[in-house]
């Protein structure tokens, strides 16, 4: 399988403290992988380093080309849509033109509107909220609207960041039932920072385990499910 991006001895630093030390993994072309860890272990920093949110060191490759340093707007231009935690939903806009805003760089106009239809039906809490502003919407509600509004950038990676954070675990799963459809459906690739194993491991093919900025595990979703540590850390178990 194609290797679409390549981390390899990814750095990162906030001021004079270190968040990354040496990372390294690799998501494959339609492929999914999660990365689990405790707070503070550099999952969030890595999504944002290949994001361009964050000064890096080491390679971050897209495609086979080298992105390390760039804007963060032309890495959404190579085709990199990045959902962040805390939702980044624009509250004085209504969801109509939340979805028309990731869509910004398109300029297929009946693409466009297909794909919103397509969001909808993906979404169905949105359909009904349709013409209601970002701030009127549930948590759930707006983490739906932040990966709908990444899909209408008909990206080839989307990094996502803790999208079950503050959800109901019912509404979480439904935010999860539809991201696991998109893969399925559009052949998006994906880079998953979740706290919720559970969750990440029924969307994930692979995950890496991140201690302290550096890479502690590495192996598919079924070999790390059997490791007792990782199902005392992650899975309740």
């Amino acid at each position: 399988m194609t290797t679409l991006l390549e981390l390899e001895d990814v750095t990162a630093f906030y001021g004079p403290v270190q968040v990354l030390d040496g990372v390294s993994l690799a998501v494959p072309e339609g492929g999914a992988v999660g990365i689990l860890g405790a707070n503070g272990a550099g999952k969030t920093t890595t999504l944002r380093a290949i994001s361009g949110t964050v000064r890096a060191g080491g390679r971050i490759r897209f495609d086979g080309k080298d992105i390390r340093g760039m804007r963060p707007d032309l890495v959404a231009g190579v085709g990199i849509a990045h959902v962040p935690e805390g939702r980044g939903t624009l509250g004085s806009l209504t969801v109509r033109e939340n979805l028309r805003i990731g869509a910004y760089r398109r300029k297929d106009r009946k693409g466009v509107e297909a794909d919103i239809e397509y969001c909808l039906e993906l979404f169905p809490n949105l359909k009904e909220r349709y013409r209601s502003h970002g701030s009127a919407l549930s948590g759930g509600e707006q983490q739906m609207l932040a990966v709908a509004r990444a899909v209408m950038a008909k990206p080839r990676l989307m990094l996502l960041d803790e999208a079950s954070l503050g959800l109901a675990p019912s509404t979480a799963k439904n935010v999860y039932d539809a991201i696991a459809r998109l893969r399925r459906e559009s052949g998006i690739s994906m880079l998953v920072v979740e706290q919720n194993a559970n969750l990440a491991f029924r969307l994930v093919d692979t995950a890496t385990v991140l201690e302290t900025g550096r890479n502690a595990l590495t192996g598919t979703s079924a070999e790390l499910k059997g490791m007792d540590e990782i199902r005392r850390a992650y899975l309740g178990g």
